[in-house]
């Protein structure tokens, strides 16, 4: 048995324990099984501690695995596609409009896992590990990846950050009960604001760059 990942671990550490008990709860539903904690944490070779602290509950982790084997096969495509293209801007684009096609997709298993979110967040303290959101946040940092040298290590992890504020789900949700947008509208927006901050992060790299270029005043005697 795999020695559980540490509360402390890097996030790219956490994503990749966090894949793998996925992958092998996707694996067991797949072969037409309903698999218990116990079984999923065997598959993926952690304990069952390791499963409940990223996951707070068995059904929470099932629809976890189901909506992952729609999102790859669909903006996870997408996202490996976008490696070899030069434009940013298309990049970030195409990225968010193939995740909000997915969000669209899946909108009532949605729902249903913020639900769910929201009632294991009342029910317990914090938790180290986010219940949900990491492959959003792996499909932007690919994205990005070009950027990171250009505009610093702390500015790529803000624009990360708020690009997927902006993406997914809760976007979704935002745009449809309360903006009362349709679909289309919705998946326009959310390309709209991602492309937005990205050329609001790269002007102000830039901004930053020119700064430090000026020559310094000569101090007046």
């Amino acid at each position: 048995m795999a020695t559980p990942t540490k509360e402390t671990g890097r996030p790219a550490q956490r994503r990749r324990t966090r894949s793998t008990i996925i992958a092998a709860t996707a694996e067991l539903l797949a072969a037409g099984k309903s698999p218990s904690v116990a079984e999923i944490a065997e598959a993926a070779d952690v304990s069952r501690r390791t499963v409940y602290m990223y996951f707070p509950t068995l059904e929470h982790l099932l629809l976890d695995a189901t909506l992952g084997t729609i999102a790859k096969s669909s903006v996870e495509q997408t996202v490996a596609s976008l490696t070899e293209e030069p434009d940013v801007e298309v990049r970030v684009e195409e990225m968010a409009r193939a995740i909000q096609r997915g969000a669209a997709e899946t909108e009532q298993q949605g729902r249903t896992l913020l639900r769910l979110t929201a009632e294991a967040s009342r029910a317990s303290s914090p938790r180290a590990h986010p219940p949900r959101g990491y492959r959003r946040v792996e499909w932007v940092e690919r994205v990005l990846a070009p950027l990171k040298p250009k505009i610093g290590a702390k500015r790529f992890e803000r624009l990360v950050s708020a690009l997927v504020m902006v993406l997914g789900w809760e976007s979704l949700f935002v745009q449809r009960d309360i903006r009362g947008l349709s679909l289309e509208q919705s998946e326009d927006l959310s390309a709209w604001a991602a492309v937005a901050l990205l050329r609001a992060s790269l002007a102000e790299a830039d901004a930053e760059v020119a700064m430090k270029k000026r020559p310094a005043r000569r101090a007046r005697r």
